[in-house]
């Protein structure tokens, strides 16, 4: 049986990283409202210019559309990026990312395609190059340290579109979560380059009461502007939706934490009350049982 010194120290041990974890989930709470506003307000804007530009790629041909709109032509090398956080201690919010992308990647190297791996954030890394570490090409980290910013999407971005230029890969696939609650997070996979033109798209010349437009410049040089800054946008949203995500999932977890710890604590009392009982009724025992000896 453990000493009462052991209880204590365990008690104590506990105790400290129950204040760790309310301390985390208070400062995940003060970052998830500002995180949830910006995803949310994100969203209507990322939408409607998917869907305009889906619109304007309805009447351009992919044969003499931007390289964005019709990728290379082939569909042999495949590149996966994976945004996932920095920091752990946020329960299954990472797992979930990669277990999505994991299970696309394999059927890709099933199908005999070439995959390429963009991570975003450590965590998708470590946990991916475990099975896939030849596939990763590289990682972008420290993405929205401080404060995530329009910028860091522009950077994730640029770099998306320098490997596409030098022809080192013909699809591109995100994976993120998005933003359902505080405990709930949607694994959700898209698809970047080429820009996803859904099947009978109406063209952005006509609306529904039959009026024409013309464009000028034309649509496939509005397009040649556009796409890459929807790439970007694309890419911020979809940081954006991690971010909140990321909060909520950490601010779930601590607060599971915290108050398992609470459990653990009450648990560690109670033994530790019944050995220090124990023991003070065996030295009462003893001094007893050497009285009458006497």
């Amino acid at each position: 049986m453990p000493s009462l010194k052991t209880f204590r120290v365990r008690i104590a041990s506990v105790k400290s990283t129950q204040k760790i974890t309310s301390a985390m989930k208070m400062v995940a709470a003060a970052k998830f409202r500002r995180a949830q506003e910006q995803a949310v307000a994100a969203r209507p804007y990322a939408e409607r210019m998917s869907r305009m530009l889906g619109s304007l790629a309805g009447g351009a041909t992919s044969s003499d559309g931007p390289t964005l709109l019709g990728g290379t032509g082939a569909d042999k090398v495949h590149l996966v990026i994976v945004a996932t956080s920095d920091r752990g201690l946020c329960g299954a919010f990472n797992s979930s990312i990669v277990r999505a992308a994991r299970g696309f990647i394999r059927q890709l190297l099933t199908e005999g395609k070439t995959v390429k791996i963009l991570c975003v954030g450590r965590k998708g890394r470590d946990q991916l190059r475990r099975d896939f570490a030849k596939n990763i090409t590289e990682t972008i980290d420290e993405v929205g340290k401080k404060r995530l910013s329009f910028a860091d999407a522009q950077r994730v971005a640029d770099r998306i579109l320098a490997l596409f230029a030098a022809g080192e890969f013909d699809v591109a696939t995100l994976f993120y979560n998005r933003f359902k609650s505080a405990i709930s997070q949607i694994p959700t996979k898209q698809q970047l380059i080429p820009f996803p033109v859904e099947v009978g798209a109406e063209p952005a010349a006509a609306n529904e009461s039959g009026a024409i437009y013309e464009f000028e410049p034309d649509e496939g040089d509005i397009l040649s502007e556009l796409l890459p800054r929807n790439l970007a946008i694309q890419v911020y949203r979809a940081l954006l939706e991690n971010s909140a995500s990321e909060q909520g999932a950490r601010m779930s977890a601590m607060d599971n934490a915290t108050r398992n710890a609470g459990d653990m604590i009450k648990r560690l009392t109670l033994q530790y009350n019944r050995t220090r009982q124990a023991t003070i009724t065996k030295e009462l025992i003893e001094i007893i049982s050497g009285a009458e000896a006497i």
